[in-house]
Protein backbone atom coordinates (compact mmCIF):
# COMPACT_ATOMS: atom_id res chain seq x y z
CA UNK A 1 0.00 0.00 0.00
CA UNK A 2 1.37 3.43 -0.89
CA UNK A 3 1.90 6.03 1.80
CA UNK A 4 -1.03 8.11 0.51
CA UNK A 5 -3.32 5.08 0.34
CA UNK A 6 -2.36 4.20 3.92
CA UNK A 7 -2.94 7.82 4.95
CA UNK A 8 -6.39 7.71 3.34
CA UNK A 9 -7.20 4.45 5.12
CA UNK A 10 -6.15 5.90 8.48
CA UNK A 11 -8.26 9.00 7.85
CA UNK A 12 -11.31 6.88 7.03
CA UNK A 13 -10.86 5.14 10.39
CA UNK A 14 -10.40 8.50 12.16
CA UNK A 15 -13.61 9.78 10.56
CA UNK A 16 -15.52 6.78 11.91
CA UNK A 17 -14.39 7.69 15.42
CA UNK A 18 -15.38 11.32 14.88
CA UNK A 19 -18.77 10.28 13.54
CA UNK A 20 -19.28 8.30 16.74
CA UNK A 21 -18.18 11.32 18.80
CA UNK A 22 -20.80 13.51 17.17
CA UNK A 23 -23.44 11.11 18.47
CA UNK A 24 -22.10 11.15 22.05
CA UNK A 25 -23.39 14.49 23.34
CA UNK A 26 -25.27 12.92 26.24
CA UNK A 27 -22.78 12.32 29.08
CA UNK A 28 -25.36 10.23 30.93
CA UNK A 29 -25.50 7.74 28.05
CA UNK A 30 -21.82 7.97 27.02
CA UNK A 31 -19.39 8.32 29.91
CA UNK A 32 -16.42 10.65 29.49
CA UNK A 33 -14.04 7.70 29.28
CA UNK A 34 -15.94 6.36 26.25
CA UNK A 35 -16.03 9.78 24.61
CA UNK A 36 -12.37 10.38 25.49
CA UNK A 37 -11.37 7.01 24.05
CA UNK A 38 -12.84 7.92 20.67
CA UNK A 39 -11.16 11.34 20.83
CA UNK A 40 -7.84 9.60 21.49
CA UNK A 41 -8.44 7.17 18.64
CA UNK A 42 -9.38 9.91 16.17
CA UNK A 43 -6.28 11.92 17.08
CA UNK A 44 -3.98 8.90 16.99
CA UNK A 45 -5.24 7.79 13.58
CA UNK A 46 -5.09 11.32 12.17
CA UNK A 47 -1.50 11.78 13.31
CA UNK A 48 -0.54 8.40 11.89
CA UNK A 49 -2.22 9.35 8.60
CA UNK A 50 -0.17 12.56 8.57
CA UNK A 51 2.98 10.54 9.18
CA UNK A 52 2.11 8.25 6.25
CA UNK A 53 1.58 11.25 3.99
CA UNK A 54 5.04 12.48 4.95
CA UNK A 55 6.53 9.08 4.13
CA UNK A 56 7.23 8.28 7.77
CA UNK A 57 6.69 4.92 9.42
CA UNK A 58 4.56 5.26 12.51
CA UNK A 59 5.22 3.19 15.61
CA UNK A 60 2.73 0.87 17.25
CA UNK A 61 1.79 3.21 20.07
CA UNK A 62 -1.23 4.95 21.55
CA UNK A 63 0.91 7.78 22.97
CA UNK A 64 -0.10 10.96 21.21
CA UNK A 65 2.95 12.80 22.55
CA UNK A 66 5.28 10.29 20.92
CA UNK A 67 3.54 10.74 17.56
CA UNK A 68 3.69 14.53 17.85
CA UNK A 69 7.41 14.42 18.66
CA UNK A 70 8.08 12.21 15.63
CA UNK A 71 6.13 14.59 13.39
CA UNK A 72 7.92 17.60 14.85
CA UNK A 73 11.30 15.91 14.36
CA UNK A 74 10.34 15.43 10.70
CA UNK A 75 9.70 19.16 10.35
CA UNK A 76 5.91 19.16 10.70
CA UNK A 77 4.30 22.09 12.49
CA UNK A 78 2.54 20.44 15.44
CA UNK A 79 2.38 23.32 17.93
CA UNK A 80 -1.41 23.63 17.70
CA UNK A 81 -1.91 19.95 18.54
CA UNK A 82 -0.04 19.50 21.84
CA UNK A 83 -3.31 19.82 23.76
CA UNK A 84 -4.37 16.44 22.37
CA UNK A 85 -1.77 14.62 24.48
CA UNK A 86 -4.12 14.84 27.47
CA UNK A 87 -6.26 12.21 25.72
CA UNK A 88 -3.48 9.59 25.69
CA UNK A 89 -4.68 8.34 29.06
CA UNK A 90 -8.05 7.48 27.51
CA UNK A 91 -6.39 4.88 25.30
CA UNK A 92 -6.34 2.37 28.16
CA UNK A 93 -6.27 3.85 31.65
CA UNK A 94 -9.65 5.56 31.50
CA UNK A 95 -11.36 2.48 30.14
CA UNK A 96 -10.00 0.11 32.78
CA UNK A 97 -10.06 2.20 35.95
CA UNK A 98 -13.44 2.41 37.62
CA UNK A 99 -14.30 5.88 38.82
CA UNK A 100 -11.89 7.56 36.44
CA UNK A 101 -14.45 10.02 35.08
CA UNK A 102 -15.79 10.98 38.51
CA UNK A 103 -12.31 12.04 39.64
CA UNK A 104 -11.79 14.60 36.90
CA UNK A 105 -13.66 17.57 35.47
CA UNK A 106 -16.19 16.68 32.79
CA UNK A 107 -15.04 17.07 29.21
CA UNK A 108 -16.36 20.02 27.23
CA UNK A 109 -17.60 17.85 24.37
CA UNK A 110 -18.64 20.68 22.08
CA UNK A 111 -15.22 22.33 22.35
CA UNK A 112 -13.39 19.03 21.87
CA UNK A 113 -15.48 18.18 18.80
CA UNK A 114 -14.71 21.52 17.17
CA UNK A 115 -11.00 21.02 17.78
CA UNK A 116 -11.05 17.42 16.55
CA UNK A 117 -12.90 18.43 13.39
CA UNK A 118 -10.21 21.06 12.75
CA UNK A 119 -7.43 18.51 13.23
CA UNK A 120 -8.99 16.18 10.68
CA UNK A 121 -9.40 19.06 8.22
CA UNK A 122 -5.77 20.09 8.74
CA UNK A 123 -4.44 16.57 8.21
CA UNK A 124 -6.63 16.03 5.16
CA UNK A 125 -5.18 19.22 3.68
CA UNK A 126 -1.64 18.00 4.46
CA UNK A 127 -2.42 14.71 2.69
CA UNK A 128 -3.89 16.59 -0.27
CA UNK A 129 -0.67 18.63 -0.59
CA UNK A 130 1.31 15.38 -0.76
CA UNK A 131 -0.93 14.12 -3.59
CA UNK A 132 0.12 17.02 -5.79
CA UNK A 133 2.85 16.17 -8.30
Amino acid sequence: MTDIKQADAMMRMAHRDVTALHGMHDAVVFADEIFGFHVQQAVEKSLKAWMCALGLTYPFTHHINRLLVLLQDAGAEVEAFWWTDEFTLYAQQARYEEGFSEADEALNRRDVLLKIDSILAFVEKAIQVRRQP
